[in-house]
């Protein structure tokens, strides 16, 4: 049987997906965001050892709470998809079982790894950290062509998207970078929501306990006047951003 290694679990999560939502946070990411704030999610030998049975057994115990308010199970990271095999056994074992699945994906990852759990998605939060190749390199340490070939893979499978885009002052608040964002956002016929995340400091905590210097020092939270200014270009676009 297939183990995948587990940094943590949320029993009753409320922001990633619908619902109320069993969210398995995977270990492992080869992503080196410097907003990260799971800085401890990164180093792929972490974590814990689950089976995929010994998951399923965890999120049954939850299921009449996810059946009341149209929840499930998400999984997400780290990086959910450094363990394909894993999450496509994990996944499927839900669907048999009549739960809502939803991946929390950068989508930085080959399309024949991901096929296989798609096969058994209900939904993908998909993160767009950043539209200008050299700018996404620079925050992400990767560029942004896999997720954006990855985003029409999930448009032409017609699977539902939400796609969510941090706003940090300075970085990602830039017009052509949200230009860009409407852009390609528009082109697609599957993404049901568009969130802005504002951007805050709330997991430098976990850079420091590390003893790793947290690379974006003195940049401010975002606030609701910084997301209002970006949803006013987005929607230039006829992309219109979810209010929570």
């Amino acid at each position: 049987m297939i183990k995948g290694r587990v940094h943590s679990i949320e029993t009753f999560g409320t922001v990633d997906g619908p619902g109320i939502r069993f969210i398995v946070f995977m270990q492992g990411c080869p992503l080196k965001c410097k907003y990260c704030h799971n800085r401890d999610t990164w180093d792929a030998k972490g974590g814990k050892e689950y089976t995929t049975d010994e998951l399923i057994t965890e999120v049954l115990k939850y299921s009449s709470y996810m059946k009341f308010s149209g929840g499930g199970l998400t999984v997400s990271g780290g990086e959910a998809t450094l363990q394909p095999e894993f999450v496509a056994e994990l996944f499927a074992k839900a669907k048999k079982n009549g739960i809502h699945t939803c991946l929390d994906t950068s989508g930085f990852v080959d399309i024949d790894k991901i096929d296989p759990i798609l096969d058994n998605t209900d939904l993908v939060l998909l993160d767009l950290k950043h539209m200008i190749d050299d700018k996404a390199k620079d925050l992400t340490g990767v560029t942004i062509q896999k997720t954006l070939k990855l985003a029409k893979h999930l448009d032409e499978r017609n699977i539902p998207v939400w796609i969510r885009h941090v706003l940090v002052p300075g970085i990602t608040d830039d017009r052509e970078n949200l230009e860009a964002l409407g852009k390609f956002v528009s082109t697609l016929n599957n993404v049901d929501r568009l969130e802005l995340l504002p951007y805050h400091t709330i997991g430098v905590h976990k850079w420091e306990s590390m003893g790793i210097e947290y690379e974006l020092k003195g940049v401010p939270d975002a606030t609701p006047e910084d997301i209002k200014k970006a949803s006013q270009v987005l929607k230039e676009f006829g992309v219109e951003v979810f209010n929570k």
